[in-house]
């Protein structure tokens, strides 16, 4: 991606047709601080009124328990559409299934399907669970066979860590949509370019569904950087450099991380995108004022004279 100055801005959002929509995903809080956390960000990124807020999985099903617990409670008590994540580890297909109904029971009508890593982390040796589905294409149709949900995927625009090619990452791929998945969302990225020549294989491979943009905005760019790493994302030398020296200066970096992801998306919506799935490791401030920047602002209720 080549950054966008920002004398662009506007030019970009003339051109732009078609209204943003975004999504937003968290992670289950581990302790009362990091709740707190948690439920502050969801209020305050409410009132932007995203397409669906996700909930995700820990590695091995970890936080299975706080992932339902969080999804319900979003759904009890705000006006927020809760995606919940799903996946194959450490679980039969039976309690699987079980926790599918619970949720169409509670009300929720989107699962993101995911294989999910290793219960030992990202790295280690896959195994499928004794009598668990093996893959997320498997899940996929369990889910689609047990109740009517809306089912998002992954997709994963510089290839899976433990896919062998491109091609057999393509054919992963296609085999969760024709199991019944409606969306793919994708790793995070960096560069542009990546993506769209990405989205170009994938309607090559007589994919058709919507890939959306995972989006991640750089909270703390060594950790970005160990994140990518593990997802087997690349990170661009011009995004170091725009880091650089800042390791010590929060504030600076905040201003930096907007204007890098915001350049991002809206170079992304001036060639047609027009939904972006943010990544936001629970905090919302800087989400908050990217949405801003992209011209997504709370919905102002009209008083009559």
């Amino acid at each position: 991606m080549v950054p966008v100055h920002p004398n662009k801005y506007r030019l970009l959002a003339a051109e732009r047709r078609a209204p943003l929509r975004v999504s937003f995903e968290f992670f289950p809080p581990k302790t009362e601080e990091m709740e707190r956390t948690l439920w502050e960000s969801i209020a305050r990124l409410a009132p932007l009124a995203p397409s669906f807020v996700s909930v995700t999985y820990g590695a091995g099903g970890s936080t299975r328990e706080r992932t339902h617990a969080t999804v319900k409670r979003i759904l009890a008590e705000t006006a927020l559409v809760p995606a919940a994540h799903l996946t194959c580890v450490a679980a039969t297909q039976e309690e699987v299934d079980e926790v599918v109904r619970s949720y169409h029971a509670a009300g929720v009508r989107h699962i993101v399907a995911l294989r999910g890593d290793p219960p030992d982390g990202i790295g280690a040796r896959y195994e499928p669970h004794p009598g668990g589905y093996a893959h997320a294409c498997d899940l996929v149709a369990g889910i689609r066979r047990t109740a009517d949900f809306e089912i998002s995927v992954a997709a994963f625009p510089e290839k899976h860590p433990e896919s062998a090619s491109l091609a057999g990452d393509l054919d992963a791929l296609k085999r969760k949509i024709d199991s019944g998945a409606s969306r793919a969302i994708t790793q995070f990225f960096f560069e542009n370019d990546t993506y769209f020549r990405f989205v170009d294989r994938v309607r090559a491979h007589g994919i058709d569904i919507p890939i959306v943009p995972g989006i991640l905005p750089v909270q703390n760019f060594k950790q970005a950087r160990n994140f990518a790493e593990r997802a087997g994302a690349a990170v661009p030398q011009w995004l170091a450099d725009r880091f650089e020296g800042l390791d010590d200066d929060v504030a600076t970096r905040r201003l930096v991380a907007c204007a890098v992801a915001t350049e991002q998306v809206l170079a992304l919506a001036g060639q047609g995108v027009t939904d972006f799935h943010f990544y936001t490791m629970n905090r919302a401030e800087l989400v908050y004022a990217i949405c801003h920047q992209l011209g997504i602002r709370p919905a102002v209720a009209k008083v009559a004279a």
